[in-house]
């Protein structure tokens, strides 16, 4: 067979195998972006659920100011970087720490330990934290496949050229951080869904995605 037939044929076969590579990336890439926002999802739910909290604190612990303030302006910078998993990391890593001495607040106030609203919005929280827990693996599993078909070879030789760039894991510096948080403080969870009468700010408006 001719050599000019040989190099139509590999051509042939490195632009198929390229079209091929080239839409499994895509598929592949929305996967991640689906996965991120999926992982907002979440965040927005427990960034909403965080002023329901701080105003049953402060009905029983008005004067513990410092702690109040601290978790809403965790949770304000918090909502401010979405659509960054950089950003994301260090702003949930501050947040989860205010939260934590929020709650520990409830050991020195029994009546806000026995408020119903309040062991409510602890297992709503709890619930919360366990589905970015999950969230957030499911985004990390999906980026680690991406990342790793585009920079394997040969895919590494054309990928960038087409777009395709290595996306952030959401990682953060303290593992546990993302583990379900241990908010019920000997308190019982009622067994029946019980309406929160405090005001549900409105959600966070979607970010338009590149």
């Amino acid at each position: 067979m001719p050599i000019l037939t040989w190099s139509l044929i590999f051509i042939v076969i490195v632009l198929v195998y390229i079209a091929i590579t080239y839409n499994r990336l895509v598929v592949m890439r929305q996967n991640v972006r689906e996965s991120w926002s999926a992982v907002e999802t979440e965040l927005r739910r427990r960034f909403d659920l965080i002023p329901n909290i701080v105003e049953t604190v402060k009905g029983y612990a008005s004067h513990e100011r410092d702690t109040l303030e601290a978790v809403i302006q965790a949770r304000n910078s918090a909502a401010s970087a979405l659509g960054s998993p950089e950003a994301q990391a260090g702003a949930q890593n501050m947040l989860t720490g205010a939260l934590g001495k929020l709650f520990a607040l409830s050991e020195a106030y029994p009546q806000l330990k026995a408020n119903e609203n309040f062991n409510q919005l602890q297992g709503e929280l709890a619930e919360t934290e366990t589905r970015i827990s999950q969230a957030r693996r499911f985004y990390n599993a999906n980026v680690r496949d991406y990342n790793s078909a585009i920079e394997s070879f040969p895919n590494n030789t054309f990928a960038t050229g087409f777009g395709f760039t290595s996306q952030p894991y959401f990682g953060i510096d303290n593992p546990e951080a993302f583990e379900p948080v241990a908010v019920n403080f000997g308190g019982t969870k009622s067994a029946t869904s019980q309406s929160i009468s405090l005001k549900t700010p409105a959600p966070l408006e979607q970010k338009d995605k590149n």
